[in-house]
């Protein structure tokens, strides 16, 4: 079997696992309501005939072929044969406006875009007729749609079934370079335009090594994944299609974030990649839950998550605590498990910081949850925390053959062969995020500790510095005050400024229990308004300043009933606020805050 460390590329690496798994099912998808599988066979054959079709149509190696579709089987066929031709793969997001298509498009030069679903296509086409070059499209499903005025429209299986000489497409990845270009990721743009991150196949290749020797522990056998996150952010498209190649496991398709819990039961995946977001949800939909069973079972639950905590932190219990933990792992922490498929060996967690209450309260269930570190620029993982030590409170030591370190400023620095080869067509930006010493440098400020785990402070560039000249890290507070069940998203805004203040979209649920209970009636966009509602939210801030030092407390908030979605604009795909678009849309009304007529809280 190919090693992963001596692979010349990514395409290479997946015929070489094809030919080891042969007819052993690889691609799962639900068809009718029941999962359908693809063969590792059936899969190679679709990437070397598709990539025989797209050199028919005229593509050359060097080209770039943006790709647009929610997760499938056909996404990962069209990934590796993109590559496999020797063409660059563009991912965008299913979310993407009309302008952010034209953004890609233009920006990368894209000869062609495949795009699943007619829905999509007709916005890709809309981005495309006014493209600088424009690019041709290709439908996954049946697109009954008219010609547009200098686009030419493929469907998937005409391409599919091109003449196009496959004996060639196998030998030409052969001859890809390591160091060839794979893909442009487009960052998600919570700072601005997004810009296209050059991931050459080594530096996928280097994270699916580092990611191997990272699991393991836990056995690289047999291994499911459950893939939900977009494929086109650089964390699913690495953790949750390339590594899951390198190490021979079979990939789910979730039906949608709707239906994940019930696929978990259905699938019981082994490995799970998920943004901390999720996990939040996950854990208040828990303890919502725990309000409508007996209180026996309340106590039980409540119970092993109490020891389970101590156990952790503190590295032991009294004889009668163990006996006690003992039985709660048989009467809660089994059936906790059983919720998640029962075969749940990890949960990992990235993208973004995971709240150490939320990390905790996973570990504590009996379920490990592995905290990991990176960004698209370093495709994406830099560091993990391993299985056999977990520390909840950092974001895990160095991969294998990564180099970290901290500047003087706290920034830290990524150094190896995952690190990008620069954004596309930005030369301006690659000589500021790479300096000459090949180091990336992240925009993240961090510590390393003594036992050689990275630690997440926040932002470099999120930092508050408010006018008092104190550093004050906003994402540290929003995750204090998103943690309380009254509370469904924050931010948190003051640079410049004397003091914090807040923004909250209270929790829709809560809201409407409260008016329930005060004998009122009304939506959340009415509720916000009444007074007595903001007093106990104001209790709700106060109950958070507590935890706060005095230059993190929270002086005056605004409600909003407007959450933060990608379809606004206010979040990213993957889940992250957009604080740029937030302080947009809300910006009289933040600075109204500062009123020093207003009360404070």
């Amino acid at each position: 079997m190919m090693d992963i460390r001596t692979c010349p590329s990514l395409p290479a690496l997946f015929l070489d696992r094809a030919a080891r798994y042969g007819a052993a099912p690889f691609l799962w998808a639900k068809q009718g309501g029941v999962w359908q599988s693809l063969s590792w066979t059936e899969a190679a054959h679709a990437v070397l005939s598709l990539a025989a079709g797209l050199r028919a149509l005229g593509l050359e190696p060097g080209d770039r072929v943006a790709l647009i579709s929610e997760n499938r089987p056909e996404w990962a066929v069209a990934d590796l044969a993109i590559m496999a031709a020797g063409c660059i793969s563009v991912p965008a997001y299913t979310t993407n406006t009309v302008a952010d298509h034209l953004h890609i498009l233009d920006n990368s030069g894209a000869r062609l875009a495949i795009v699943s679903t007619r829905v999509l296509a007709e916005r890709v086409i809309a981005a495309a007729v006014r493209a600088s070059c424009q690019p041709a499209v290709m439908v996954m499903e049946p697109p009954h749609l008219a010609q547009s005025p200098g686009i030419a429209i493929h469907t998937w299986d005409e391409v599919l079934k091109a003449s196009g000489d496959i004996a060639a497409i196998r030998d030409g990845v052969g001859a890809i370079a390591r160091n060839a270009t794979a893909c442009l990721i487009y960052t998600s743009g919570t700072g601005g335009v997004p810009k296209g991150v050059m991931l050459s196949h080594g530096a996928i290749l280097h994270n699916c090594r580092g990611a191997a020797v990272v699991i393991e522990e836990l056995g690289l056998e047999d291994n499911v994944f459950l893939s939900f996150l977009p494929l086109s952010h650089a964390y699913e498209h690495t953790a949750g299609l390339h590594f899951p190649i390198a190490i021979g496991a079979q990939i789910y398709y979730a039906e949608g974030i709707e239906q994940l819990a019930a696929n978990m039961a259905e699938v019981k995946p082994t490995i799970m990649t998920a943004v901390p977001r999720l996990y939040e949800t996950m854990r208040a939909r828990i303890l919502k839950g725990l309000a409508r069973v007996p209180a026996l079972r309340r106590r039980l639950f409540m119970a092993a998550l109490r020891l389970g905590t101590r156990k952790i932190e503190t590295g032991h219990l009294g004889p009668f605590d163990t006996v006690a933990d003992w039985m709660l792992e048989r009467l809660v922490r089994d059936k906790v498990r059983q919720r998640f498929g029962g075969r749940l060996k990890a949960f990992v967690s990235g993208g973004a910081p995971l709240p150490y209450d939320v990390g905790m309260f996973f570990l504590a269930l009996g379920l490990r949850i592995l905290q990991g570190y990176g960004q698209t620029e370093s495709a994406p993982v830099a560091s993990v925390n391993r299985p056999r030590d977990i520390r909840a409170e950092t974001v895990g030591p160095p991969m294998e053959g990564v180099e970290i370190k901290i500047a003087a400023d706290g920034e830290i620095l990524i150094r190896g062969e995952l690190v990008m080869q620069g954004y596309w067509n930005d030369a301006e930006a690659t000589r500021a995020a790479i300096g000459g010493d090949g180091w990336l440098h992240s925009g993240d400020i961090g510590i390393i500790d003594s036992d050689g785990h990275l630690r997440i402070t926040d932002r470099k560039k999120d930092i508050i510095v408010n006018s008092g000249g104190d550093n004050v890290a906003p994402q540290r507070v929003e995750g204090f005050l998103t943690l309380q069940p009254e509370i469904a998203q924050a931010m948190v805004h003051g640079d410049r400024r004397p003091h914090l203040v807040a923004l909250i979209v209270p929790d829709q649920d809560w809201a409407e229990a409260w008016a329930k209970n005060q004998g009122r009636q009304g939506t959340l966009e009415s509720l916000i308004a009444d007074p007595d509602l903001r007093k106990e939210m104001a209790k709700v801030v106060e109950r958070v300043n507590q935890q706060l030092s005095p230059i993190e407390k929270i002086r005056r908030f605004m409600l909003s009933a407007q959450s933060f979605t990608v379809d606004n604009g206010m979040m990213t795909p993957t889940l992250k606020i957009r604080r740029h678009k937030i302080c947009e849309v809300f910006d009289t009304n933040l600075e109204s805050l500062y009123d020093d007529r207003k009360p404070l809280i």
